[in-house]
């Protein structure tokens, strides 16, 4: 089980968009491979940033509206909000030197 908790649809509004810090949203599913292999990653992120960054999971198959409301047509995407607006997308599974450098102005 990740470290990161799960947002749905009755959470969304409160824990991402209006979070006082950065919120990094995994769109992930159970049967992407590279969704399962980016998830030790971003929870290491997560517990290394915990202060700067919040770092949670959407599942896209039983959140599907908010996935379609956000353009998600790849996962794993990740995309960071600030005060409730997407201000960087990620899409793919990468090593934790290139998510970390793609992150480094929310960390």
């Amino acid at each position: 089980m990740s470290a990161a908790p799960a947002v749905t649809a009755a959470t969304f509004d409160e824990v991402v968009l209006k979070s006082s810090t950065p919120v990094l949203v995994d769109f992930w599913a159970e049967w992407c491979g590279p969704c399962r292999a980016v998830g030790p990653i971003l929870d290491e992120i997560a517990s290394e940033n915990s202060e700067k960054i919040k770092v949670v999971k959407l599942n896209t198959d039983e959140e599907s509206a908010i996935a379609i409301k956000y353009g998600i047509t790849s996962i794993p995407t990740l995309n960071v909000y600030v005060n409730g607006e997407v201000v960087k997308s990620i899409i793919g599974a990468k090593p934790k030197p290139a998510l970390l450098k793609e992150l480094a102005a929310y960390l």
